[in-house]
């Protein structure tokens, strides 16, 4: 599925595992709104490195939890079967995933 819109991953340990917030690189900083949910791409929570689509893959096979926001990004996690299409919240256009493992 490539396509020129970078994706950008950052990860963080948690005391319930690896954390992985991934979005495409042209909607961080953006602030989404769908009344009643509003989603702020902040450079604090998904800021991190720009990676390819086999990072994140790798960056999802290790995760606990992940957040997931961007059309290319949303799309990688739909296909490779982390993300259940029907799932994915659709906030002013753009689309947001989560996906959370059980013990």
């Amino acid at each position: 599925m490539e396509n020129s819109t970078a994706l950008i991953v950052n990860e963080r340990q948690t005391p319930k595992g690896l954390l992985v917030a991934v979005c495409d690189e042209d909607v961080l900083g953006e602030t989404f709104e769908s009344d009643p949910v509003s989603l702020t791409v902040t450079e604090d929570f998904y800021g991190g490195k720009t990676v390819s689509e086999s990072a994140v893959l790798d960056s999802f096979e290790r995760a606990t939890t992940a957040n997931i926001v961007g059309s290319r990004a949303v799309s990688l996690a739909i296909e490779e079967g982390f993300v259940n299409g029907n799932n994915v919240l659709d906030i002013d256009g753009t689309p947001h995933a989560q996906f959370l493992l059980l013990d």
